[in-house]
C-alpha cells in the first residue's frame, strides 16, 4: 500500500504543471489580444469588455469582481479611461496583487507619450482626461513600446517562463514591424483626407495616417449632439467638405447617419478595437480592416 501511495504521488507530481498560468484581467480587447501575443499558453486571459461596449461606461458587475479577485495582473488603458468602474472592482476584489502601484497593475498608456494633455482640467469641457488622450490603440505604432513593457512585466511576475515571454516578444516585434510597413503603404492614399469624427477618440490614428479632422459630431467630448449643433456641422461641411464620417462600433449611429444623409458623404463604423467588427478578429486584422474600410469610402 505504501508503495502504491508513493507511486501515485509521483505520478501526480509528474502530470501537474510546474507553474500555473498567469491570470490576466484585460480591461479592453486590444490588451487582451496583446497579452495573448506575448504570453501564449503561459497566460489565461479574461477580457472585461467587448468591441461593442463603450470602455468609459462599464458596470462593476459581480462577474468582473470575481475575475479580478483571482487575477495576477490587470492590463488596462489607464489615463483615467476606466475611472468610472475599475476602482470599484479593485476595491471589491480585495486582491493586493493588482492594486495601483503594484507589479500586477499594468497601464498601457504609462509607456507612451500621451497627446492632448489639457492645460486646465474642467469637467465642464466634457469627457476629457487629465493625463491626456488615452485611445492609443488607434495608432499601431503604440503597440511596440507597450508590448516590450508587458513582456518585461510578465517576466517580473513569472520569471520561470521568461524565455517564452522574451521569445514571443521578439517574434511579435518582427511580425508587427513588417505589418507596419504594409499598413503605411496601404494607407498612403488616405494622407490629407478630411474627415468628420463622432467622438474625439481618433487623434492618434489621424496623426499616423495624416488625416484632417474637419469637425466632431459632439459639441464637447462625450456630450450627445443636439439638432442645432448638427446643423452647425452641416454648415461647416459646406465650407470645408469632408470625405467621410467615422465612429466606433459602440457609438450611437444616428448622428453620423443624419450628417451622412444631409452632407452626402459615407458614414463608416470602424472597429476601434479587436472584435469591434467581425473582421477585426485580432490585432493584425484590426488595422487591416480599419484601413480597408476608409480606402473603400474614398472610392464612393
Amino acid at each position: 500500500m505504501k508503495k502504491i501511495l508513493i507511486a501515485s504521488a509521483l505520478a501526480l507530481c509528474c502530470t501537474t504543471p510546474a507553474y500555473a498560468n498567469l491570470n490576466v484581467f484585460a480591461c479592453e480587447p486590444e490588451w487582451g489580444a496583446l497579452a495573448g501575443e506575448i504570453g501564449g499558453d503561459k497566460v489565461s486571459i479574461y477580457t472585461a469588455t467587448t468591441g461593442a461596449q463603450d470602455p468609459h461606461q462599464i458596470q462593476a458587475r459581480p462577474s468582473l469582481i470575481a475575475k479580478a479577485r483571482s487575477a495576477d495582473i490587470t492590463i488596462c488603458d489607464g489615463a483615467e479611461l476606466e475611472i468610472g468602474w475599475l476602482p470599484m472592482i479593485l476595491q471589491q476584489a480585495n486582491n493586493g496583487k493588482i492594486q495601483p502601484n503594484n507589479p500586477g497593475a499594468f497601464d498601457a498608456t504609462s509607456f507612451v507619450q500621451l497627446a492632448e494633455q489639457p492645460v486646465t482640467y474642467d469637467r465642464a469641457l466634457g469627457d476629457i482626461h487629465a493625463a491626456g488622450n488615452p485611445h492609443i490603440q488607434t495608432d499601431p505604432r503604440m503597440m511596440l513600446p507597450v508590448a516590450k513593457a508587458l513582456a518585461a512585466r510578465f517576466v517580473q511576475l513569472d520569471g520561470a517562463n521568461a524565455a517564452t515571454y522574451n521569445a514571443r516578444l521578439a517574434d511579435f516585434t518582427t511580425r508587427w514591424n513588417a505589418a507596419l510597413v504594409k499598413w503605411t503603404a496601404m494607407a498612403a492614399p488616405l494622407k490629407g483626407t478630411p474627415i468628420v469624427v463622432q467622438h474625439h477618440s481618433w487623434y492618434y490614428m489621424e496623426k499616423w495616417l495624416g488625416l484632417t479632422e474637419v469637425a466632431p459630431l459632439e459639441p464637447k467630448p462625450g456630450v450627445p449632439p443636439s439638432s442645432g449643433y448638427l446643423a452647425q456641422v452641416l454648415g461647416k461641411l459646406q465650407a470645408t467638405p469632408a470625405k467621410f464620417i467615422i465612429r466606433a462600433a459602440y457609438e450611437d449611429d444616428r448622428p453620423s447617419k443624419f450628417v451622412s444623409e444631409h452632407a452626402g458623404i459615407p458614414a463608416l463604423m470602424l472597429p476601434f478595437t479587436v472584435g469591434g467588427t467581425p473582421e477585426a478578429k485580432d490585432l493584425f486584422s484590426l488595422y487591416d480592416h480599419t484601413i480597408s474600410l476608409m480606402l473603400g469610402a474614398l472610392k464612393k
